[in-house]
């Protein structure tokens, strides 16, 4: 058993050991002249004005918070598809479950419409 684990065992070490030369070879060889310009925030080209810490609006987080619940409830409708022809030959309850799932899906869409949440202003 030791012999068919040898190799990954080997790639580990040398894999470690590169990744232990790579770092180090930087902390040795890189500048070390740290003045304030090199240390301010780099703002893809812009001067750094004011607080960087800025608050963003409850509305970027809804948005973003909706995006997720429900792009990862469509992400089951990929193995479902896959699995779609299959499993229709024999019954219709795989076409009933996913209908109530979309049903699931739109109950929560609606809720999330009439509380406002889709708004923005």
């Amino acid at each position: 058993m030791v012999n068919e684990w040898l190799p990954v065992f080997i790639f580990m070490i040398i894999m470690s050991v590169v990744v232990f030369v790579i770092l180090a070879g930087t902390a040795f060889i890189g500048p070390k002249r740290p003045n304030p310009v090199k240390l301010s925030p780099y703002e893809c080209g812009v001067e750094p004005v004011g607080e960087p810490r800025t608050r963003f609006s409850i509305k970027f987080y809804m948005i973003a918070m909706l995006f997720i619940i429900f792009d990862l409830e469509v992400i089951f409708f990929y193995p479902w598809a896959v699995v779609f022809k299959r499993f229709l030959s024999g019954s219709s309850f795989i076409l009933i479950e996913m209908l109530i799932f979309v049903g699931i899906l739109l109950v929560g869409y609606v809720y999330a419409w009439k509380k406002g949440a889709l708004e923005w202003q």
